[in-house]
């Protein structure tokens, strides 16, 4: 009977007996984590007890979070037992209030949902502990009426304590932040200059006393120069560039077209066989107009007139038979021809009425083999030169008043200050002073200077951002063309002031060709990082260190967060003599497919022409000695050319990828130029390499040693019998041979005659 009522009771009890069991589990759980929590009983274990105090909030926030979660599960789970529980017992509403009354409250409020919570410092610790007493609180005022929703509430109280925990963490990064730009606003105007030069050192930017956030304003003009000639960009991928160009502080456009001008009329031959037609060229103007640019037309008009005086037509204008590179001045014929052309395209462009065009570029650089043909030698040089481009610039300024002529400097450079005034040439042009290495000063040195400022009342400047440092290269060194850029700021900033009405501005020059014959240097794609880089530069004044106030980062789309202060490494990093930039090889820009694409091929063809070297150069065994006596080991020739044909079809898998990636921005002869420039030479290099090992294993047997002298010595005149013996020594010792040779035979051939 006892047995019975126990059981009985026990049964009656039954849900305040599983939420004691449920109370000594949670008890069970906060013990472990305090334990697994509390530093001191991580000591033996190679625990560091002191860590870095943001990787110790961060570390103890998880933890703390991690319980809470634990915590939450199980109340969840104790509330859900006790409202299935409680609608199917059969209990009176007083024994159940009495049931909630001696164990939900007390039972949970006793498991030490608080009292387990470690006191610490850590703000996020101070949110974790705010938010457990709100859980108890929640679970307390469930005996007021009946629980609906308890996961809800419970999952909605866990998500405001992580947010509340992110938002700990986000202010104190703010507050760090905003206390390292207070402190550089309170730092002197030496001191910022100091930090920034330190950042640039960094960055492998390079480091120009005087250009920094407290310098000079930029300049007022920044054209970027489009070279034009013998490999035309499609239009369509040049209007792609000009908003890319108007985010990075472009205000105009200096376009050198030369063969690539739609001429008609009796100078139509003038014109390439892909050039530009009028109309795709009329809608780049007026895009360009819409961006607001100003154009200046570069027509060179002295030197560079390869592309007209090749033709036979134009032939007889040359200054001499032999070279097409410079025109006579002395012939009216060759006045009448420039007016022809500057007549068309200036025309051309007045047609598009919104274009801003208030400058015309008549080029006059580098004019060799002046003054050599019979008419021109009667007058100096000097004199030549400047007569030519007064004469060019009175008809343009008399046909188009509102235009200004530019010319290029560097004839300029040799000549005197009288002569200069004499001609009163200021009057008439404007120079564009163009230097494309570090050191300006070393072409226009501060004499130089005070004969400019002395004869013309404003100048331009030019430096350039490809096309500058090697006749053919493939990628444009970032770095070099970047220094340039700065060191023209520096020297508009303090030059400027010399001239009466300053400086006009800077063109960043693009060169895609060194002159009319002259192969392809760096294509346009190719070049997009380095102007870039340079334009954002010139644009600002100096080169922001702060990426989020960079422009530059404004035309790139980037898959990690540029942010210096949280990586800790420079979010663009330009070291010298090196291709490679993080910056450029991962994030999408305009062209970037062609510009990673050029950086893969840089290296194969350098991989291959080391292989060359060694297997070719450095080998025993296939040595140009070898091949010309065709003289080697079988075993060793296999050996080395085992990745010879491995080689080859990579570098046709490149080929067809150039085509793919180029279709977009050049047509099919500027493609095929390319490929036959870069890949073919070394493809051939490659054949030439496996038919010679083809012939050195044609041989099954080979001579004994020594092997024969190549006639090839004896034909230079390389090496000679006797090299000890001058040639009268040598005739007379053939003759003593004989003679010896005579006696010799006299004695033992008795029946010859004496």
């Amino acid at each position: 009977m006892m047995h019975t009522n126990i059981f009985i009771l026990v049964w009656r009890r039954k849900i305040s007996l599983l939420l004691l069991l449920s109370s000594v589990l949670l008890f069970g759980l906060w013990t472990w984590a305090y334990l697994d929590t509390n530093p001191s009983y991580q000591q033996g274990y190679g625990v560091n007890n002191i860590p870095d105090s943001t990787d110790n909030i961060a570390k103890d926030s998880y933890k703390h979070i991690y319980v809470l979660q634990k915590l939450i599960s199980q109340a969840n789970r104790v509330l859900r037992f006790q409202q299935e529980s409680s609608s199917s017992n059969k209990i009176s509403t007083k024994s159940k209030k009495d049931l909630r009354s001696q164990t939900h409250p007390n039972s949970l409020a006793n498991s030490g949902l608080g009292r387990f919570l470690k006191p610490t410092k850590n703000p996020t610790s101070i949110v974790i502990e705010e938010a457990s007493a709100q859980t108890l609180s929640l679970v307390a005022r469930r005996k007021k009426g009946p629980i609906v929703g308890e996961s809800y509430l419970f999952e909605e109280e866990r998500l405001k304590i992580l947010e509340n925990q992110q938002r700990v963490r986000n202010s104190a990064m703010d507050e760090i932040q905003n206390q390292m730009e207070n402190e550089a606003q309170m730092l002197s105007s030496a001191e910022r200059q100091t930090q920034y030069e330190h950042e640039l050192q960094r960055m492998g930017i390079p480091v120009v006393a005087g250009i920094g956030p407290d310098g000079a304003k930029p300049p007022h003009e920044r054209l970027v120069h489009l070279d034009l000639k013998g490999a035309p960009p499609k239009i369509s991928f040049l209007k792609q560039l000009l908003p890319v160009m108007k985010t990075l502080g472009a205000t105009g456009l200096l376009i050198e077209y030369e063969d690539m001008f739609p001429f008609e009329g009796n100078i139509s031959t003038l014109s390439a066989k892909n050039a530009y037609n009028r109309e795709e060229l009329r809608d780049f103007l007026e895009t360009c107009a819409h961006f607001g640019f100003n154009v200046m037309p570069l027509v060179q008009t002295f030197g560079h007139m390869e592309y007209a005086l090749k033709l036979q037509e134009f032939a007889s204008m040359r200054e001499l038979p032999d070279s097409p590179q410079s025109i006579c001045p002395s012939q009216k014929s060759s006045l009448f021809f420039i007016e022809a052309m500057l007549n068309q395209v200036v025309e051309f462009h007045l047609q598009v009425e919104t274009l801003k065009m208030t400058h015309i570029h008549i080029g006059c650089d580098e004019v060799a083999r002046m003054g050599e043909c019979v008419q021109c030698r009667q007058k100096t040089k000097g004199e030549l030169f400047l007569n030519h481009v007064i004469n060019v610039a009175h008809f343009v300024r008399n046909k188009w008043s509102h235009l200004k002529v530019v010319i290029w400097d560097d004839m300029l450079r040799g000549m005197t200050l009288s002569e200069m005034q004499h001609s009163q040439i200021g009057q008439y042009v404007e120079p564009m002073i163009w230097v494309y290495i570090n050191d300006i000063y070393r072409f226009i040195p501060p004499m130089l200077w005070e004969r400019y400022t002395r004869v013309f009342p404003t100048a331009w400047a030019a430096s350039a951002f490809k096309g500058a440092f090697g006749e053919s290269l493939m990628i444009p060194p970032i770095q070099n063309h970047l220094e340039n850029n700065i060191r023209w700021l520096a020297v508009i900033a303090k030059e400027g002031g010399r001239f009466s009405k300053g400086f006009q501005g800077l063109a960043l020059t693009g060169w895609q060709r060194y002159d009319h014959f002259a192969v392809l240097c760096e294509l346009l794609p190719t070049g997009i990082p380095s102007l870039m880089v340079s334009l954002s530069t010139v644009s600002k004044g100096y080169f922001e260190t702060n990426p989020k106030e960079n422009d530059l980062l404004k035309v790139l789309q980037c898959v990690y967060q540029l942010d210096k202060r949280r990586s800790g490494h420079p979010w663009l990093d330009l070291q010298p003599n090196s291709h490679h930039n993080q910056l450029f090889s991962t994030c999408v820009y305009l062209g970037h497919q062609f510009y990673k694409y050029s950086l893969r091929l840089y290296e194969l063809l350098a991989e291959i022409q080391m292989y060359l070297n060694q297997v070719q150069e450095h080998s025993a065994w296939m040595s140009d000695y070898n091949v010309r006596h065709n003289f080697s080991s079988p075993i060793r020739v296999h050996e080395l050319t085992q990745k010879t044909p491995i080689y080859i079809s990579e570098l046709q898998g490149m080929s067809r990828q150039a085509q793919e990636l180029l279709y977009e921005v050049f047509d099919k002869y500027t493609i095929a130029e390319f490929i036959e420039q870069t890949i073919y030479p070394t493809i051939g290099s490659l054949q030439r390499h496996l038919a010679n090992a083809q012939l050195l294993l044609q041989p099954n047997h080979w001579p004994q040693r020594p092997l024969p002298i190549a006639q090839a010595l004896h034909d230079l005149h390389l090496i000679s019998d006797e090299p000890h013996l001058s040639a009268g020594a040598q005739s007379q010792q053939q003759q003593h041979h004989q003679q010896l040779q005579a006696q010799t035979l006299s004695h033992h051939h008795p029946h010859m005659p004496n």
